[in-house]
């Protein structure tokens, strides 16, 4: 098997015409094979029939296509492979370019904070952790509204500017012995509730957790899919006191690490 060109992988396909080229005629063989015209190659990349003479010898010596006599070619299974290989590299470039690329410049949704009119130039805030629009250009974030909207409904902004300044929610997770334990009943239901009230919302994970926060009198804001939903919170800039079985708790911890949202566990048997 001949070794692959140096630098020869997915970006090179996109930055490299002698690349793109190389994939194109590839791709053209494999389409072809094995009566393969020269001729048609060219026309159908937009080059010389003498670029495809060219490029097809070297493909050859590369042991990425085999000749089989005049007009005859085929693609290897090493031809193969460096054309699969960089389709997915292209994939993968093509997902991020959609995802984190595009997908930052498409409408997101806020809440006018007053009137807003289709075209008008609007700062954005978060608060309560919901995206906020105020008309005017005031606030170090700015985008264009795409909707309508009067104070209180939902408006579509795009065209952003600047970096969205908040601070992040802190997580409070209180660990809630199992019902081997004493589950609920090993808790204090008053500190509970002194502690749910400095917080934005009381999150519960597990059957004990939910049975502390009734013995203290609350109705939890988020019971499933607390995983998730903790971490989102906390990303905007609410503060979570979560109430947890110890089984749970590391699910939760590594979802905030990973989010470097800051969090303290407290043993509430203790």
């Amino acid at each position: 098997m001949s070794e692959r060109p140096d630098g020869d992988d997915g970006a090179n396909v996109l930055r490299s015409k002698r690349h793109a080229t190389r994939y194109q005629i590839l791709a053209e063989i494999a389409e072809r094979q094995p009566a393969v015209s020269q001729r048609e190659i060219a026309d159908a990349i937009g080059v010389t029939s003498q670029a495809v003479s060219d490029y097809l010898k070297d493909l050859v010596d590369q042991g990425y296509v085999t000749k089989h006599g005049r007009g005859r070619y085929e693609v290897t299974k090493e031809g193969v492979d460096w054309l699969m290989g960089r389709t997915d590299e292209l994939r993968a470039y093509v997902e991020h370019v959609s995802t984190d690329v595009i997908g930052e410049v498409e409408v997101e949704t806020a809440i006018a904070t007053a009137d807003v009119s289709e075209g008008d130039a609007v700062s954005l805030s978060m608060r309560d952790g919901t995206l906020r629009a105020t008309p005017g250009r005031s606030g170090s974030t700015t985008a264009v509204a795409v909707t309508d909207a009067p104070a209180g409904a939902d408006a579509g902004v795009t065209d952003f500017a600047g970096v969205l300044d908040y601070d992040l929610g802190a997580v409070t997770v209180v660990s809630i012995p199992p019902v081997r334990d004493g589950g609920s009943r090993a808790v204090e239901s008053a500190e509970i509730a002194d502690r749910a009230a400095s917080h934005d919302l009381l999150a519960v994970a597990g059957t004990e957790a939910l049975a502390a926060a009734r013995d203290a009198g609350l109705d939890p804001d988020i019971r499933f899919g607390t995983v998730d939903a903790v971490r989102e919170a906390a990303a905007k800039g609410l503060d979570v006191l979560l109430l947890a079985v110890s089984s749970e708790l590391t699910a939760h911890t590594d979802a905030l690490r990973e989010q470097n949202v800051g969090y303290e566990v407290i043993d509430a048997a203790e």
